[in-house]
């Protein structure tokens, strides 16, 4: 096990060295600039702080000051919020995105495997009609169309949650967003979850489980989910950056003071520091992620230990 972590953290340092290289230089190839404004500064002002963030030297150059820096641990400063660092507010909006998109990736998994579960038991039938039903409402709507929907539904006509805002973080204020975020990632899971529990319940190994006089209720908890399971943990990796990414949108809609805000408005304002630097912490923790997701389908498949 510990050879095949090592082989896969071999493959993704040169991935994020070409991530980062990229976005580095797709930012500062863009027109514009951090200090372009309606009002343009004096040419005393901008000399002055071009030097002061080394934009005054070459391209190359700057980007090896950059990845130098990064390399120690610095993900430099903003060029707009000069009063806190980019490590700083990321570390100010993280607790609020891993809050939002931690309970949107758990909802997201048991909705998706029980529902999944549920649609292959009752092939055909009412529950799996009434699971496809509500699974193509998700995969159908984007989350910045159904988040305006449910707010107009569940906080302005019924008045039941708050449209917006985080109060004191009750779960009052996280309903929505978490609904929002967790209901797209529930379906593709349900319906990878339905195929696969269809797959495993006509495999020979069930049909002998059967034959021996397992129950239902057993056949299914210990034969059946486990292999069931291999295609939803090959997902949950690319689920939980689609979920940190997809908050983005649905932080600026709710309110939410996490990381997207902050992202957001750095793009807005050009803010090549912040920007760079969420994109660089966006990249480490899903590269991250997805190392956990292949240890866990190796765990599961140990054949896959030996590709």
């Amino acid at each position: 096990m510990l050879g095949y972590v090592l082989r896969r953290l071999a493959t993704m340092v040169p991935v994020l060295f070409i991530a980062v290289t990229a976005c580095f230089f797709i930012l500062r190839l863009a027109p514009g600039g951090p200090f372009d404004g309606e009002r343009p500064l004096p040419p005393a002002i901008l000399e002055n702080l071009a030097a002061h963030y080394n934009l005054d030297k070459p391209l190359i150059q700057q980007y090896l000051i950059y990845v130098g820096n990064v390399l120690r641990g610095d993900l430099g400063p903003s060029f707009i919020n000069e009063d806190f660092s980019v490590a700083e507010q990321i570390a100010i909006g993280l607790p609020y995105t891993m809050i939002v998109g931690g309970l949107a990736f758990v909802v997201a998994i048991v909705v998706g495997v029980i529902s999944g579960v549920l649609g292959a038991l009752y092939q055909n039938r009412l529950p799996d009609y009434l699971s496809a039903a509500i699974i193509l409402i998700g995969l159908i709507l984007p989350n910045f169309l159904i988040a305006p929907i449910l707010q107009l539904i569940f906080g302005v006509e019924l008045d039941w949650l708050p449209v917006g805002g985080w109060g004191d973080g009750s779960w009052e204020y996280l309903v929505l967003p978490v609904v929002v975020l967790a209901w797209s990632h529930a379906a593709r899971i349900s319906r990878l979850m339905r195929g696969s529990m269809i797959e495993i319940l006509n495999a020979n190994f069930i049909r002998t489980a059967r034959a021996k006089g397992i129950g239902p209720r057993l056949m299914i908890t210990r034969h059946a989910i486990r292999p069931a399971l291999m295609p939803v943990v090959s997902y949950l990796g690319p689920a939980a950056g689609y979920l940190l990414t997809g908050s983005l949108v649905v932080e600026q809609i709710f309110g939410i003071p996490g990381i997207g805000r902050f992202f957001i408005n750095a793009a807005l304002n050009r803010d090549y520091g912040m920007v760079l630097g969420t994109v660089i912490f966006y990249m480490v923790l899903i590269v991250v992620l997805n190392l956990l997701v292949d240890i866990a389908y190796a765990w599961l498949d140990p054949k896959v230990r030996t590709r």
